[in-house]
């Protein structure tokens, strides 16, 4: 890491299909080996397959009752994964803190732009680590279960809250 000044932050430009940067984005890190269109075709299946099992499910709307409008108030594959980096994205996060010879977890806001890297990586890594056949089965139903309040990315988000909450108590070592 240089001590004389950051790395300049590179531009992503949008993806073709849908004109989203979010999506671009998603697709970069699914990416393996350099095989975007590979990354592209899975990743545009399963957001493609995820906004028709949505339509048919019935989900709540934010006031907690059923038969809410959510379910149908996705138009675009877009929305639903903006959607669901917005419910799997972290607030908080604990660092690890050296402060007279103890390390202390203390928990620290996370921004927005690492907060959609945690999202993405915590999707992809669940998905990848799920029983599905294929990877677009798999990523398909990880995206299916954050968008309806489970799964495995949505644990990790309240873990990482829970952690961070039970460590407030040195906050005070933030800096």
């Amino acid at each position: 890491m240089s001590r004389r000044n950051a790395a300049p932050k590179r531009e992503i430009l949008p993806d073709p299909v849908h004109g989203s940067e979010v999506v671009a984005k998603f697709i970069n890190c699914i990416m393996k080996d350099g095989k975007k269109s590979v990354a592209e075709k899975l990743v545009y299946t399963s957001l493609g397959g995820a906004l028709e099992k949505l339509k048919k499910v019935d989900l709540k709307d934010d006031d907690g009752e059923a038969g809410g409008s959510r379910g149908g108030r996705f138009n675009s594959a877009v929305d639903v994964l903006e959607y669901v980096i917005k419910a799997v994205r972290p607030l908080v996060e604990v660092k690890a803190r050296r402060v007279g010879g103890s390390t202390y977890q203390v928990p620290i806001e996370v921004t927005e732009k690492r907060g959609m890297a945690l999202a993405m990586k915590w999707l992809i890594d669940y998905a990848r680590a799920r029983s599905e056949k294929t990877m677009i089965n798999q990523l398909t139903a990880e995206i299916v279960d954050a968008c309806q309040g489970r799964g495995a990315s949505i644990k990790k988000r309240i873990d990482t809250h829970k952690m961070a909450e039970a460590n407030k108590a040195f906050a005070h070592f933030r800096w």
